[in-house]
């Protein structure tokens, strides 16, 4: 018996249904990989150990995980079998992808690897490349990144496993998606919460997930909690989320192979069951999938004592078992010996490429989970059938009039979108569809909705495609898991609470960034956010409702991969989604209030700013042909109407005041060509906001992101941006902005303040500025409205200097 506890398996022991043929290619399969696993985390030369082992072949910094790589190769093995004999259209999703190691050798011993990466060849010396390049300056990262052929989950954090397999499953009808979840990973709140994805999974339309809960006991440094509660509890527990739970337990490998044959044939049998009696039989009730319950030790197969202390199941192994065997003869001792308890000289041929018995046992093209094109979904990718958004215009008579939910409009547009495109497009909402007035989609679709009904449930349905969980990771995972198999999708969500997904939104960010330098990497349809119930109309659930600071998260990304829109009305709201929906490899973040608002663009008009990104209101400014005294920026629908609202006050009084407005739809635009994609020249932004001249600017956000986006501006001392000062309760919408000082009593005072000419003139009119604000205040708490001169404002100056008469607003204050 060798180190790593096999036999020879010249034949079967133990009786299951693997062949003796088939039970010892699948066992060098194994060996194979796991041989590989080792000397990616160990070595930079000597492969194959045709010569003693030396210091100088031993990376001098050592890093990856072992503990969990036997596992996920093992589980790699019995899945290749699989798809062979049954013809199945498979990928893996691989949840501790700690365990890069693994799928890197998997894609190699399947050729994928050196189709994608010609250095990286089939013989000595692309092995050589192979383990050299892993987790090395320069190579690749240790974890089942972008650059792994067959991954589409980075496994740089945990918990999300489960929701992109069952994203990548959904109106994927033959796509089987087994995935691997960790048992530290289980205990993560977001993949306890994805276990109920089996209730919005179709088997008439849908794919199928066979989860497969991996428990080899520790973490870094601690047991797991699965791992360690009664074997009963567990079986309730996962019976509970609506699975049926198969176990295959041991560390006898003849014996776990044949167990978990038999056990994967069983599972692959009940889900075609299931999927029969769904597309042929007519049957609607929800099923319960079977999954998968396996435990081996931490580290199978790897050295049982290193320095007296347990490594095979225990939690040294869940990193490097030992990590000074370039400088310790002992501990390289050990690696050799480990090394070749594999067999290496059985496995690899004299060139170094694997033998025939395992270069041939995995599938043929692109059944090769490595090479599976779903796995790769810009390859699958097809553009949206859109309708004309211009379809859906909102008539606008005269700018700043009206009272329209704009995202309303919207819901009447994605509507249409989803009545063409009812097999590659979803909407994702955390409860918050109808909330943020996007109810229209109901009428092309229902709710998805495989659990329970009651005859009193409105709107759901086994094959609605509107998806709703109160779990904002879960709709981020099954939308990056649907995207990333190559089809498009759309997520609304209450502003203050998409800061819950933050660190998922970094990874995908990440992945795109990374994707965009890997050339076999095709381009995938982008994420698209829309963030409504937004800070300035969350006033009456209070502070906890309050925070616009997803975009600053956003902003700090590449700027290859983030955009960031904040389209003012319902028309430039219809322009930035439609161009969303159309692009590709970019997150989109679209902030967009749901309350009735003023409409200022007819559709026209809206196309040309959208595409601009940032421009002048004429119709609001009074600078034309000649130098403004003042430039009013603003970004977002609130802080533009209170921008308006203080033009109109100061073009009342002072009917010589040059004022420039400049709104801002694109927020990137404000930074530099030099920075952004999107960013302005420096000639083109000093043309707006001036080189010297007062910039007062109304902004959605935190306000000193503009400060971040304009600082090598030239004229960015004059800048003076208000925003949201994390000042909220519930209160009154205009409360809210006299709150954080962005209302517009308070941005003509403000002009009044820098503008030079008026300091020696405006001392009363600055004083009946701050006398309405205090009279807003005891208003507010005496009415429990906002003043009617404030609730019932609407744009009224004609162009040009107008005079008091001509401004009602002036006229009142």
């Amino acid at each position: 018996m060798d180190m790593d506890g096999t036999r020879t398996m010249a034949a079967p022991v133990v009786a299951g249904p693997l062949d003796p043929e088939q039970l010892h290619r699948i066992h060098a399969w194994w060996r194979a990989a796991n041989y590989l696993s080792v000397g990616e985390i160990y070595l930079m030369d000597n492969p194959l150990l045709r010569e003693p082992l030396r210091p100088e072949h031993v990376k001098p910094r050592l890093l990856g995980h072992w503990g969990t790589t036997p596992g996920l190769n093992f589980v790699y093995a019995h899945l290749n079998r699989c798809i062979t004999q049954r013809d199945l259209d498979m990928i893996y999703v691989m949840g501790p992808g700690h365990g890069g190691p693994g799928p890197v050798a998997a894609a190699w011993l399947e050729g994928t690897y050196s189709e994608v990466y010609a250095d990286v060849s089939q013989d000595t010396a692309g092995l050589k490349k192979l383990f050299t390049q892993f987790s090395f300056p320069g190579g690749i990262p240790s974890h089942v990144a972008p650059e792994t052929p067959g991954s589409i989950h980075e496994g740089g954090e945990l918990g999300y496993a489960l929701s992109h397999a069952y994203g990548a499953a959904f109106d994927n009808p033959r796509l089987i998606v087994a995935a691997v979840v960790g048992d530290g990973e289980a205990e993560t709140g977001p993949l306890a919460t994805s276990w109920h994805s089996n209730k919005f999974l179709d088997p008439q339309r849908d794919g199928a997930v066979l989860p497969i809960l991996h428990l080899n006991g520790y973490k870094i440094a601690s047991p797991t909690v699965l791992a360690r509660i009664e074997p009963e509890e567990l079986d309730q527990l996962l019976r509970g989320y609506g699975y049926v739970p198969h176990l295959v337990e041991g560390s006898d490998p003849e014996r776990m192979h044949q167990d978990f044959a038999a056990t994967i044939d069983r599972c692959l049998d009940e889900v075609a069951r299931i999927q029969r009696r769904a597309r042929h039989d007519g049957v609607t009730e929800r099923p319960h999938w079977p999954m998968i319950v396996l435990r081996t030790p931490k580290g199978w197969t790897g050295p049982k004592e290193v320095d007296g202390l347990k490594v095979e199941g225990s939690w040294r192994s869940h990193q490097v078992p030992f990590s000074n065997a370039r400088g310790d003869d002992a501990h390289r001792a050990v690696l050799e010996q480990w090394m070749r308890s594999y067999r290496p000289e059985e496995l690899f041929d004299e060139s170094g490429a694997p033998v025939p018995e395992i270069r041939d046992l995995h599938p043929m093209g692109d059944r090769r989970m490595s090479a599976n094109p779903h796995a790769n979904g810009g390859v699958l990718l097809r553009d949206l059938r859109m309708p004309d958004f211009r379809d859906y215009a909102v008539p606008v008579e005269s700018p700043g009039t009206g009272a329209v939910e704009s995202t309303r409009v919207l819901g009447t547009f994605l509507r249409d979108v989803m009545r063409r495109n009812m097999t590659n497009f979803r909407v994702l909402a955390p409860d918050e569809n109808n909330s943020n007035r996007l109810g229209a989609i109901l009428e092309a679709t229902e709710r998805t909705w495989e659990a329970r009904m009651q005859p009193d449930d409105v709107g759901l349905g086994v094959d609605g495609r509107l998806m709703e969980i109160l779990s904002e990771h879960t709709c981020q995972g099954w939308l990056e898991g649907y995207l990333l198999t190559g089809r498009h999708g759309f997520f609304s969500c209450y502003e203050a609470f998409i800061h819950i997904v933050d660190s998922m939104f970094n990874q995908h960010a990440k992945w795109l960034k990374t994707t965009e330098g890997i050339e076999w990497r095709r381009p995938i349809a982008s994420l698209n956010y829309l963030l409504s119930s937004h800070v300035w109309r969350q006033d009456h659930n209070g502070f906890s409702h309050q925070d616009p600071g997803f975009i600053d998260h956003v902003v700090n990304k590449k700027a290859d991969v983030i955009r960031v829109y904040l389209p003012p009305d319902a028309n430039t709201l219809l322009s930035t989604v439609d161009h969303c929906l159309r692009s590709k490899q970019y997150v989109n973040v679209i902030v967009a209030g749901k309350q009735p608002q003023l409409q200022y663009l007819d559709m026209d008009d809206a196309i040309v700013h959208c595409t601009k990104g940032i421009g002048i209101w004429d119709w609001a400014s009074t600078d034309a042909g000649v130098e403004p005294d003042v430039v009013l920026g603003c970004a977002g629908d609130i802080p533009t109407m209170e921008t308006l609202a203080a033009a109109e006050i100061l073009r009342g009084w002072f009917p010589d005041l040059r004022v420039r407005v400049v709104n801002v739809v694109d927020l990137m635009r404000l930074q530099s060509e030099r920075e952004h994609p999107h960013g302005l020249s420096d000639r083109e932004f000093d043309a707006l906001f001036t080189t010297d001249r007062p910039v007062i600017f109304a902004y959605h956000g935190y306000p000193w992101l503009i400060h971040r986006l304009t600082y090598r501006r030239t004229n960015h001392d004059q800048m003076h941006v208000r925003g949201y000062l994390e000042e909220g309760t519930t209160t009154t919408p205009f409360d809210m902005c006299v709150l954080n000082r962005i209302d517009r009593f308070d941005l003509a005072i403000d002009v009044i303040d820098r503008v030079p000419r008026l300091q020696g003139i405006s001392a009363h009119r600055r004083e009946e500025l701050r006398n309405k604000l205090i009279e807003h205040r005891h208003y507010v708490r005496t009415h429990g409205e906002d003043l009617p001169e404030v609730r019932d404002w609407q744009w009224s100056a004609v162009p040009g200097p107008n005079t008091p008469a001509e401004n009602p607003q002036a006229t009142a204050l």
